[in-house]
């Protein structure tokens, strides 16, 4: 262990604090991600005296089902100058500030290998607790306050700019799918003048889904969309050597620019072109993706192609769709998984081509700039997974 390795509990302490006269009323929650969250607990009934308070530069923490989660959560709150917590996590706050950074020591909490060695050493069954004492015995490198504020620096200009850009990507997917509901939900394309087709006379005619626009059809998806679901591999059919085709599978992290990804390194049984939309079609249903290369689909995965290569027309006609497994079904439960046939036969709109067309070219830029901020996303994710990995190298 290098010289400069120190406990944890040396440089921290338990701070226990009551909202005795319920003078803190913002209530929080801890997530497995390590953040503060808006807490959903049912408070009504409950003593709100007993719960914690926890004031900016402290620190919540759960040890409790470590080894169950694989993670220990805790968050440094500074978002807010006070908040209250459930009583059932500790709490605790650097002892002296010009000898440990806080945003340092969460740093080192962030970090994947910290949250091994939390849930190598938790203990008590399956779902795995950490003791406090172990994790006070828990050993980082303590560098000189100035190192520790030039590294904090750094990795926020990285954080930074990584909100900067999801931020960024927000307003461009807005903005594109405000354009996509104005033309195919509230049917305000525009017309051979220029002028909103809808509200400037434009002939409207009956349709299972309402008045639609006249040329336009009630179809299913099939109609407008190649379809592909994606199928299990067989054996020990990809690793992570980087040595195969880029392979999704499952649901887990599969959100709209991060999927879960490993490598194929057998020749695939259905694969997906680059651009192409990739839908969870299990637990639950609809969340969207695009295929940054060609990749291979396993189970959970569909891929999506238009028939008329408009896949922007496509995607946003599917975020429009995927509000519908957002909603329980007969029986009470959310949407769980969807079949083939009954993807297929999802009802869908069927615009005439040219309009389709025309809509495609004016998202185009928006959507360009989305790949070019989402190529530095992934950029800035990988700058900031070294930065958190080089701190185990770090000397005085």
């Amino acid at each position: 262990m290098k010289s400069n390795y120190k406990k944890i509990g040396e440089h921290i302490r338990l701070v226990d604090e009551r909202n005795k006269g319920l003078q803190v009323k913002q209530l929080l929650g801890l997530s497995i991600s390590k953040q503060f969250i808006p807490s959903v607990a049912n408070i009504i009934g409950t003593d709100m005296e007993n719960y914690k308070i926890i004031r900016r530069n402290q620190f919540a923490c759960s040890t409790m089902q470590v080894r169950r989660d694989k993670k220990m959560p805790v968050a440094l709150l500074q978002e807010v100058d006070e908040a209250i917590i459930s009583q059932a996590y500790p709490i605790f706050e650097v002892k002296n500030e010009k000898e440990l950074l806080p945003e340092y020591l969460m740093m080192w909490f962030t970090r994947s290998e910290f949250d091994r060695e939390a849930c190598f050493h938790a203990v008590g069954g399956v779902r795995g607790s950490l003791e406090w004492e172990d994790f006070e015995n828990l050993q980082l490198p303590i560098p000189h306050p100035d190192k520790q504020k030039e590294i904090v620096k750094e990795y926020n200009t990285i954080i930074n700019r990584i909100a900067l850009n999801n931020q960024l990507i927000k307003k461009l997917e807005e903005t594109a799918q405000a354009i996509y509901k104005q033309w195919f939900v509230e049917l305000e394309f525009p017309d051979e003048n220029g002028k909103p087709y809808k509200s400037n006379g434009g002939v409207m005619v009956e349709s299972e889904l309402g008045e639609i626009p006249k040329g336009w059809e009630v179809g299913v998806l099939s109609n407008i969309a190649n379809i592909l679901m994606g199928q299990s591999p067989e054996g020990e059919t990809y690793n992570t050597d980087n040595n195969g085709m880029i392979f999704y599978q499952g649901r887990t992290d599969f959100g709209y620019r991060f999927p879960s990804i490993s490598t194929y390194t057998t020749k695939p049984k259905r694969k997906a072109k680059k651009g192409e939309i990739l839908m969870s079609v299990r637990a639950p249903v609809g969340d969207l993706n695009i295929a940054s290369e060609d990749c291979a689909l396993g189970r959970g995965v569909a891929s999506i192609s238009s028939k008329i290569k408009c896949n922007s027309f496509l995607f946003y006609l599917m975020q429009d769709v995927r509000e519908q497994f957002d909603v329980a079904n007969d029986e009470g439960t959310i949407f769980g998984s969807i079949t083939k046939d009954a993807f297929h036969q999802i009802v869908v709109l069927e615009p005439q081509k040219e309009i389709v067309v025309d809509f495609e070219a004016r998202v185009k830029l928006l959507d360009e700039n989305i790949k070019i901020y989402s190529s530095q996303l992934a950029i800035l994710e990988n700058l900031k997974s070294l930065l958190l990995s080089k701190l185990a190298t770090i000397e005085n």
